[in-house]
């Protein structure tokens, strides 16, 4: 009879969820597993809503990554009424989605990632944390803060607040961008670079330190996919979408993202709420890839700004460009460059007079009974498929969100890292901290996968064969 270490609730994720591995006889890790225990299924509750109210609902999903449901049930929308939306509408949800990438790749790496490989993986727990982080280098805590606070100002500047705007809507947007707003972003350009050149060279040299970890925390072969654009670059709101190997090789590319049913399916899984997709020529588990910057950098060519395009080269060097990045301890290092090419384009931004257009809506009635509404959120793809009857109540909704596309990928980083660092029957904090890093790699969001709601203490119990409670732990 095997062993199991269960870690209860994974900390410094948004959202709860817990991690089991098992022993063998010898001591040995066997295998590990990832769940997702809590469920609110948004799914069914929104069933006979109006489609025009899925904007205003989904984001209440959660409040780290609001705006990406925001604009995934907008466009949804915009498929339902059959809408090319006008350009200035388009413009102005991608600055948006620009805001919301900046915001949340500065939480994930400043605050939940960087007490790990800044203060060190054996820095006791109390202190290897975000306020930790500030003792030991306030500067640097700050600047992630204030970087993160300039994704939430173009948010609050286009939808009147930071969390949960009404702002985009079926068929366009509510309001442009004013010339207040562009000054106050406009005055934030050279602090929020600054502090990515920073980050930037804080990461390079935490790759020379940590070698050993970006050998084994989530490095195998896998798929990868994400949006790009016409000639294969970069793409966070439009485009189509491309599936490459671990050699790099391109094996799916400009795939329509509202037909994503006929290449991507859905695995259901007894111990975790969280959907498991897969690419489905390919089948189950063989299919399976992740999405998220360490795809997005992998499947395209270019970033289309040049201080980024500078690093997406010096990124794709990691494997002397023979093949993919396949290493999960890279997506911290994906993170940094999708933050510069964001700036960068919204520096873009402020020069297009197009952005306080008056010209913002289309309007239109039923004229598609489905409408997939697909984007590019901060995690990863993020699609949103509704069905309608005649009146526009939905009938059907079906999401799938980048951590449950990450799922299997997750599943196989856990049992690396723990095989690597697990050994015996006792449990030692910093080893299960390096296994719950694993997890962090990939910046979950368990309240889009499953809607979690809830706190959870951390209470692990290592069990052996006949039963016996070989050693425990309490973390409140």
């Amino acid at each position: 009879m095997a062993q199991r270490i269960v870690i209860d609730p994974v900390t410094r994720i948004e959202g709860h969820a817990k991690i089991s591995i098992y022993i063998d006889d010898a001591g040995n890790v066997s295998d590990a597993e990832f769940h997702v225990v809590e469920f609110r299924g948004f799914e069914k509750f929104c069933e006979g809503r109006p489609y025009s109210e899925m904007p205003g609902i989904t984001p209440r999903i959660c409040g780290i990554c609001p705006v990406s449901h925001l604009l995934a049930a907008a466009k949804a929308g915009d498929a339902i009424m059959a809408v090319n939306i006008p350009p200035a509408a388009d413009k102005l949800r991608r600055l948006m989605n620009l805001g919301q990438i900046i915001q949340s790749h500065a939480l994930s790496f400043f605050h939940l990632s960087a007490p790990d490989f800044l203060l060190g993986w054996d820095t006791p727990q109390a202190k290897r944390n975000v306020f930790g982080l500030i003792a030991s280098n306030a500067d640097l805590a700050r600047a992630g803060i204030r970087l993160r606070q300039f994704g939430q100002e173009i948010i609050q500047t286009l939808g009147g607040q930071k969390i949960h705007p009404a702002w985009a809507v079926p068929g366009g947007v509510r309001s442009a961008l004013t010339e207040e707003g562009r000054t106050r972003i406009r005055a934030w350009l050279p602090e929020a670079y600054a502090t990515t050149k920073t980050a930037l060279e804080l990461f390079k040299k935490v790759l020379e330190t940590h070698k050993k970890e970006a050998q084994i925390y989530g490095n195998f072969p896998s798929l990868f996919m994400g949006l790009v654009d016409a000639d294969g670059g970069w793409e966070h709101h439009g485009g189509k979408l491309r599936f490459t190997d671990s050699s790099g090789s391109i094996i799916a590319d400009q795939l329509e993202p509202q037909k994503y049913y006929e290449y991507i399916g859905e695995a259901v899984q007894p111990s975790s709420y969280l959907k498991s997709p897969y690419y489905s020529p390919l089948g189950f588990p063989d299919g399976m890839y992740r999405v998220g910057p360490l795809a997005r950098l992998n499947v395209s060519q270019q970033m289309g700004t040049a201080k980024a395009d500078a690093e997406l080269k010096k990124f794709k060097k990691l494997t002397r460009g023979r093949s993919a990045v396949t290493s999960s301890f890279h997506y911290h290092y994906a993170r940094l460059i999708e933050i510069l090419t964001s700036i960068e384009r919204v520096e873009a931004y402020m020069d297009d007079a197009e952005l306080m257009s008056d010209e913002l809506r289309a309007d239109a009635g039923i004229n598609s009974l489905r409408g997939v509404g697909v984007s590019e959120a901060p995690r990863g793809t993020l699609f949103h498929d509704y069905t309608v009857d005649r009146d526009g109540l939905l009938k059907k909704v079906n999401l799938i969100v980048a951590t449950g596309q990450n799922n299997l990928a997750m599943n196989q980083t856990v049992a690396q890292i723990a095989k690597q660092y697990v050994r015996g029957n006792k449990i030692l904090e910093p080893m299960l901290n390096r296994v719950e890093h694993g997890i962090r790699c990939y910046d979950p969001c368990l309240s889009c996968s499953t809607h979690a709601v809830g706190q959870m203490a951390l209470h692990v119990k290592l069990i052996g064969p006949d039963g016996t409670v070989l050693d425990e732990v309490t973390r409140d």
